[in-house]
């Protein structure tokens, strides 16, 4: 089915308006949903599993890498803030950019974040299988794998709230289990812990100094890090389905700072002030364990298991929803198939539940098939993405800040900084990290395939604007 597109809204209102979800979507979610979806999405799998490969890289010097990639990360998520508290909406910045820069940007913002959520699925579903065979010797991983994918895709088919409710459970558990580590850490670092010694700054000078491996090292570290952020994005999409969307969003993002401070800039500094970077241990079974091996604390490997484990399900469900939602709100402004627009009762997006999950369920043949490269090959798949998805919420951010303060300032709840000096200053920081990976083999390969991905579906959309034709559930 094909239709005519009418202009896209320029102005600060729109057919999601700032206080409304997305036609057809509810209030499901309760304002804790969203609190505690906000302080557990920052403490992601990537903070659990790839630290540890960021650590041996860099050394000492992780510390500041985190320390960079997350002060990008905040000024992305105050832009982002500042044009979803003014105007909520399921797609979030792909709503944003096409109000912003045209229908083509939307178009390639919203199915650039669908892939790499759906491929994230995958990818978290195998990582929590490998740990489940752990447990259980002799189970294959594809098993596995196939149970989380059931499991979530049934928990997204049915009312919001639940998938609030999982979340919930599984972020407080994410928090509590990392508040309780660096409480230990911090009693370890002043001597004050029974059986530990204050280790003072011999892990941080010793070794190596404080950059043991030059430069380059910090360099990969940074590119580690960058990507570890990946999915904070979700707490946009999910406010348009709560109770309060501006009050929602205003309090993720104004916590956002110490949130990312506290959880991975503050981790990575005890980790490496508590045990030496080069410990085997640290890349090999996690920098956590590793600290917590070395202050002999019963049982390290199997708790934090059990956090990681929590870590890729939460990560799967929130990317099942996240997903879901972002091919819901392309449906309905005429981006996609009209099947996936369908809505339930009860007001979910379920085809698009489904489609989002197909990946998953196609990544429980790949797991049988090639089971010790699947993970790889999908991680590489994912690529450079998320970088595609901040460029366009800092450009859309540029011009819907200046429509916002001419014709509806009240709408500005959430202000960027030192507007416009600190966006330009992302979108530098963004192109550097691009040049970045051009220096380093593997990441060279994910940005070649991210950049025709990216450059391939710009086209395409552009193609369908100049046609004034957009396929979707409206005709």
């Amino acid at each position: 089915m094909t239709r005519t597109s009418a202009p896209p809204e320029t102005g600060p209102a729109g057919p999601e308006d700032a206080t409304s979800p997305a036609p057809g979507l509810t209030h499901g979610l309760k304002q804790r949903h969203l609190s505690m979806i906000a302080l557990g999405g920052v403490i992601g799998a990537g903070l659990f599993v790839g630290s540890g490969a960021g650590i041996a890289a860099a050394g000492p010097s992780i510390v500041l890498a985190y320390a960079l990639s997350g002060a990008l990360v905040m000024l992305v998520m105050r832009m982002l803030g500042e044009m979803s508290a003014a105007r909520p909406a399921s797609g979030s910045f792909s709503v944003h950019a096409e109000r912003a820069i045209g229908p083509w940007a939307g178009f390639t913002a919203g199915w650039m974040f669908w892939m790499l959520l759906c491929v994230g699925v995958a990818a978290e579903a195998i990582g929590a299988a490998s740990i489940m065979t752990g447990w259980f010797p002799g189970t294959p991983d594809w098993l596995w794998v196939a149970l989380f994918m059931v499991l979530f895709c049934a928990t997204n088919l049915s009312a919001v709230g639940n998938f609030g409710e999982f979340e919930f459970w599984f972020a407080a558990l994410k928090v509590t289990a990392i508040a309780a580590f660096l409480v230990i850490a911090v009693l370890a670092i002043l001597g004050v812990l029974p059986g530990t010694a204050a280790p003072g700054l011999s892990h941080l000078t010793g070794d190596g100094g404080f950059l043991p491996n030059g430069p380059d090292g910090m360099i990969t570290g940074l590119l580690a890090s960058v990507f570890a952020y990946g999915g904070l994005e979700t707490v946009t999409i999910a406010a348009a389905e709560s109770r309060n969307p501006v009050r929602g969003v205003a309090n993720a993002v104004r916590t956002a700072m110490w949130r990312i401070a506290l959880f991975y800039v503050g981790s990575m500094a005890v980790i490496v002030t508590l045990v030496p970077w080069n410990r085997a241990e640290v890349a090999e079974e996690g920098p956590y364990v590793a600290v917590l091996d070395a202050l002999g604390i019963p049982g390290a490997a199997q708790v934090m298991n059990v956090v990681i484990l929590a870590a890729l399900l939460s990560a799967m469900n929130a990317n099942i929803y996240g997903s879901s939602r972002m091919a819901h709100s392309l449906v309905e402004r005429g981006d996609g198939p009209a099947l996936l627009g369908r809505l339930s009762r009860g007001g979910v997006p379920r085809p698009a539940v489904v489609a989002s999950s197909a990946f998953g369920f196609l990544a429980v043949l790949l797991s049988y098939w090639w089971p010790d490269t699947v993970f790889t090959w999908l991680l590489n798949m994912v690529g450079a993405a998320v970088l595609v998805v901040w460029a366009f919420i800092a450009v859309a951010q540029l011009r819907t800040r200046r429509l916002l303060e001419r014709e509806a300032p009240d709408r500005l709840v959430v202000r960027m900084w030192a507007f416009p000096y600190l966006t330009w200053v992302a979108l530098a920081a963004m192109a550097a990290v691009l040049v970045l990976m051009l220096r380093e083999p593997d990441t060279r390969l994910q940005l070649y395939f991210t950049g025709g991905l990216a450059v391939a579906l710009s086209v395409f959309g552009l193609w369908r604007q100049r046609r004034g034709t957009r396929v979707g559930v409206r005709g």
